[in-house]
């Protein structure tokens, strides 16, 4: 079992909890260079809106010119701009779903970000 397998083994448990609460999901991809996250209608059908490293606003707030977002300071810029859209659709509450990645480093970061800025989970 390869480790792209294993995390997606980790996620399925998550996944289902939230998908029996029906309430909108948070959930966080990262790769090596850059990190994503989306929030989810409550059918899991639909992608509402969603943040990332790729986005040219937040490449022009990372620090120092780096072109790419695979820091903790990039998740936390991401973490931010995804709670201000959540916040303005009206969206107060969401469920984290890591993806089956460890609440750790750039996943940890974007979260406690999201929830100063006034998304709770």
């Amino acid at each position: 079992m390869d480790k792209k397998v294993s995390r997606l083994r980790r996620a399925v448990a998550t996944r289902r909890k939230i998908s029996e609460l029906r309430i909108h999901r948070l959930s966080v991809y990262r790769s090596n260079l850059h990190i994503y996250a989306n929030v989810i209608s409550p059918e899991g059908d639909k992608v509402l809106f969603s943040a990332s490293t790729l986005e040219a606003e937040v490449r022009k707030e990372l620090a120092d010119g780096k072109k790419n977002g695979g820091n903790v300071e990039a998740a936390v810029i991401v973490g931010k701009r995804v709670a201000e859209k959540a916040k303005a659709a009206g969206i107060e509450s969401v469920a984290f779903d890591r993806s089956g990645f460890r609440y750790h480093g750039r996943v940890k970061a974007l979260a406690e970000a999201a929830r100063e800025a006034g998304l709770k989970f």
